[in-house]
């Protein structure tokens, strides 16, 4: 059953699985559906630039809900409104920093192994930073959380109108200092750069481009067909197969001008590897699925997945940093999350492990705030109807 239409003002229903349901498995599952669908509309769908604000029907909005072991999708308006192109399971979207939780499940399982260590200094591996200032004192894992300290010029207004080469960013790691108060370890402080740098140490430790790495640990094991860290072409955009492109979404602005061409990938960097991962909702409702430990898959990937959200640093009593993740504590509530987002896209990943519940929330189109929608929905569909929720 498919309810999904291109105007994005039907819900889309639940994909049941194949063979006989007696009358007891059915009512849990028409229960949470209902829940579910409720929920979205509420919490969600009057959110989306298609119905809230602004009503101007620009862009739209890609959906996976995870619960019960299932995978419910909704979809509204459009991947691209100028050609009518509906939006899909299987539309492709610039992820934005979601790309951190795969490099983090990368992270976990090298540190589980034994090929890298929580705090190893970063300049063992990139060594042309063991005679800069600073960045001397930065392991890995304070990359990995966020806790380096740094904030380089790339990451804060006003933004730079030139790319940073692989020796000018290299020049300016070495030239860092740590402004006071902020010395490596001691504090929360997001870096892009940080995650950019980490790129670079897994590169290195590893021997082959971190799309490889990303594909070959991750992307491959998982059987995700539509995810992919592409090389940036000259005119912007990520240089994906035809087929990927095919279905690759426009990306608006807030106010609703297209920004970009489909496919387009944006950065401050001038090297190799350092553009965003494209998805598609199907293919991160796996990712999901995994993260829940509800597929069959190697345990050793399974263990990394787990490790990579253990909480590591806590920046306030209800938030603790892990491995790229968020741990948020609402009163008992723990919800794992990951937020990304460009001046064209807004995107969110989040699930509650003890309830096995999660959400996929993909919007083309920037300045949407899908964070806040994403974790108002998760603590709402947790709170809902427990009994049926959680069977």
């Amino acid at each position: 059953m498919m309810l999904d239409g291109p105007n994005g003002h039907a819900l889309a229903g639940a994909l049941l699985a194949a063979g006989m349901l007696t009358v007891l498995a059915v009512a849990p599952a028409a229960a949470q559906d209902e829940t579910v669908q409720r929920l979205v509309q509420q919490e969600i769908y009057a959110q989306l630039p298609t119905a809230g604000f602004p009503t101007d029907g620009i862009g739209g909005a890609a959906l996976a809900v995870r619960i019960g072991g299932r995978t419910l999708f909704f979809n509204y308006g459009w991947a691209d409104t100028a050609l009518q192109r509906p939006m899909t399971s299987d539309s492709l979207f610039n992820l934005g920093s979601i790309r951190k939780a795969f490099e983090a499940v990368v992270l976990a399982q090298a540190f589980r192994q034994g090929e890298l260590a929580f705090d190893d200094p970063v300049a063992k591996y990139v060594t042309e930073l063991q005679d800069g200032n600073d960045i001397r004192r930065v392991t890995i894992g304070q990359l990995a959380t966020h806790t380096s300290g740094m904030l380089l010029a790339p990451e804060r207004p006003p933004w730079p109108k030139d790319s940073y080469t692989l020796a000018q960013f290299i020049e300016l790691l070495r030239d860092w200092r740590s402004s006071e108060g902020q010395a490596p370890g001691k504090q929360h402080v997001y870096s892009h750069a940080g995650y950019v740098l980490l790129q670079l140490v897994l590169e290195r430790r590893f021997h082959m481009p971190i799309a490889e790495l990303l594909d070959r640990r991750v992307i491959r094991p998982l059987g995700l067909a539509s995810t992919t860290v592409p090389p940036r072409g000259p005119d912007g955009r990520g240089e994906l197969p035809a087929p990927l492109m095919a279905r690759a979404v426009q990306g608006y602005g807030g106010n609703g001008e297209p920004i970009g061409l489909p496919g387009d990938q944006q950065t401050h960097y001038d090297f190799a590897g350092t553009g965003q991962m494209f998805s598609s909702a199907r293919d991160l409702a796996v990712f999901l699925a995994a993260n829940l430990g509800e597929l069959p898959i190697d345990p050793a990937l399974q263990e990394a997945m787990q490790s990579s959200r253990q909480g590591v640093f806590r920046i306030s009593a209800q938030v603790t940093q892990a491995l790229a993740w968020e741990v948020n504590d609402y009163a008992g509530t723990v919800l794992v999350d990951k937020p990304g987002g460009l001046n064209n896209s807004s995107t969110y990943i989040g699930f509650i492990p003890r309830q096995k519940l999660g959400l996929v929330l993909l919007i083309n189109r920037g300045e949407q705030y899908a964070y806040d929608i994403g974790r108002k929905f998760m603590v709402e569909l947790a709170r809902a109807t427990p009994s049926e929720v959680t069977r």
